[in-house]
């Protein structure tokens, strides 16, 4: 008894043992059934591919070599092959619609350019038409002149000189626009105003609107008294207030008007440089 009570160790420690063989028994014959089924896998995928001409030469080669088909990325998971496609058609959707609000981004802009572009446009037609209306209907009280032109009222900073309208020269230069250009065309009568107003900035000739109006042979309506007689129509205040205004039928040089057919003396016409014909009258610097 005392012995046994001395070696009860031994029989746990035999038992341990014996597990321990049957187990490295189990593995090696697992490890081996495992190499021979891999084996034969090899041997049956060697040999289809062989038989199947369909496979690329690279797989078929390693099935040869005996490669683990694993490594060729096209033979890995099957869930991210097939995950692939959706992603990159989830990209093209997103591109796609990228685009799309770019394009309508800049369509607006167009549309909203455009708009702003017509508004100025308008606006600015709005403002050219109250100028002219007002050119029209409300003559200047003063005159700006440089050496060589009649100047606009916007542009009165630039002038050497000026000269006051009174309502007495204004109603004269009205009346000697209906008494040469009565029957004229209304571009024919600003033109006639255009003359008067050239010569009185001019330094060849006189240096008040009346006195250049009433120069010796200068206009024949003062010489035959039609002047007197005739009382200007609409459409020869507006020429005279557009003329005054600052606009031009004719240049800043123009000195000299008449009619081919009525006027007795063309010595004008022969002497002086034609600049244009509107009407029957004709015009000379």
């Amino acid at each position: 008894m005392e012995i046994i009570s001395k070696n009860r160790w031994v029989a746990p420690m035999l038992s341990v043992l014996l597990v321990c063989i049957v187990g490295v028994n189990v593995v090696q014959a697992t490890g081996k059934w495992n190499e021979a089924s891999e084996s034969k896998q090899m041997t049956e995928l060697t040999s289809s591919g062989h038989n199947n001409p369909a496979l690329p030469q690279e797989q078929r080669r390693m099935m040869e070599d005996g490669t683990s088909l694993s490594t060729d990325p096209s033979l890995q998971s099957g869930t991210w092959t097939n995950a692939l496609p959706a992603t990159n058609w989830l990209l093209t959707v997103q591109e796609e619609r990228e685009q799309q609000e770019a394009a309508a981004k800049q369509k607006a802009l167009a549309i909203a350019e455009a708009k702003a572009k017509k508004e100025a446009a308008l606006k600015l037609a709005k403002m050219e038409h109250a100028k002219a209306a007002a050119a029209v209907s409300t003559p200047p009280q003063k005159l700006y002149f440089t050496r060589t032109k009649l100047l606009n009222q916007e542009d009165a900073n630039l002038a050497t000189w000026s000269y006051s309208v009174s309502d007495k020269e204004l109603h004269l230069l009205q009346k000697i626009v209906m008494a040469e250009a009565e029957g004229e065309p209304y571009k024919g009568k600003v033109a006639v105003a255009n003359v008067v107003l050239n010569r009185l900035r001019s330094a060849n000739f006189p240096d008040t609107i009346y006195k250049v109006i009433h120069q010796k042979s200068q206009f024949s309506p003062v010489a035959n008294g039609r002047l007197k007689r005739v009382t200007p129509n609409e459409d020869s205040i507006k020429a005279v207030n557009a003329a005054l205004n600052g606009q031009k039928e004719v240049s800043d040089d123009t000195y000299y008007f008449l009619s081919l057919t009525l006027a007795d003396d063309l010595t004008v016409a022969r002497t002086k440089k034609e600049v244009k014909t509107i009407g029957h009258h004709t015009f000379y610097k």
